[in-house]
């Protein structure tokens, strides 16, 4: 049986999964907490307080951090991942998306930090938060044309329990 989580700040953000017509991923060093120093896709918290949906953030976020313009049909909603005690100091409810226009070049770097390309294969290697490499990049890896829904636990003694809460696969039937 579950416990009871901590009650900590909650925060809603999207991340957004973008390659270039190579198929690389778009990634960005970010300059500031949380995840400072470490890679990790474009996104940012959603204006709950207005109302913004997690597409509306994603379109919004994109186009701020990497200057791409693009609209809601351009997303595809893959991961839903609830996040609790992340840094023992909030709990996130992120929605992953993988973006299905490319981007043309490589975007100028600004105030979240700088820009670059990597193959699929390299980004295990970088230095990204524990939770996209224990389960953001497998869940993009398996289900970046499905859905999966998934609480990260982050218990005190630093681990992370993984507890998938639904999955689609493609084989599956459509829920109506």
């Amino acid at each position: 049986m579950d416990t009871q989580p901590t009650a900590l700040p909650f925060n809603v953000a999207s991340l957004v999964f973008i390659n270039d017509a190579q198929g690389r991923f778009l990634l960005l060093e970010r300059n500031k907490a949380p995840n400072k120093g470490l890679w990790s896709p474009i996104g940012g918290k959603a204006e709950i307080q207005k109302g913004e949906s997690p597409f509306e953030c994603a379109v919004r976020e994109t186009f701020e951090e990497t200057g791409l313009s693009i609209e809601t049909q351009d997303l595809h909603l893959f991961a839903m991942v609830t996040e609790r005690a992340y840094e023992c100091c909030g709990h996130w409810l992120m929605f992953l998306f993988r973006c299905k226009k490319p981007i043309p070049a490589l975007p100028p770097n600004g105030r979240e930090g700088r820009f670059e390309f990597f193959e699929r294969a390299a980004i295990d290697a970088l230095a990204i938060p524990e939770t996209d490499r224990q389960a953001l990049w497998t869940l993009f890896d398996e289900h970046q044309n499905d859905f999966v829904a998934l609480r990260a636990d982050f218990k005190p003694d630093g681990q992370l329990e993984i507890h998938y809460e639904q999955r689609r696969m493609p084989h599956e039937t459509p829920l109506s």
